[in-house]
């Protein structure tokens, strides 16, 4: 069972054992959340960089164990790093 799996069934047995609960004010709520998500991912500053060819290989493989491009997982690590979600 790859990693999608896995938390796809933890979701599905979450779900059957009646531990969701509706939000309250739903609607004001999503909109909120779309607005963080609108924010989080304008791009609009470019940068070069030089990295090991190893490094990239490797920067690759998780990107698809992620599931996402390789260039997206930089830019959300670095934002993790910036915004000390990850210790520096």
């Amino acid at each position: 069972m790859n990693k999608q799996e896995y938390y796809e069934e933890e979701i599905l047995k979450s779900y059957e054992n009646n531990e969701w609960e509706s939000v309250k004010d739903f609607k004001r709520l999503k909109e909120e959340y779309e607005a963080y998500a609108k924010n989080a991912f304008k791009k609009n500053k470019r940068i070069n960089i030089r990295i090991s060819e190893k490094d990239l290989n490797r920067l690759k493989a998780k990107s698809l164990e992620e599931g996402v491009p390789y260039q997206t997982l930089v830019s959300s690590l670095i934002h993790k790093y910036v915004s000390g979600k990850i210790p520096s």
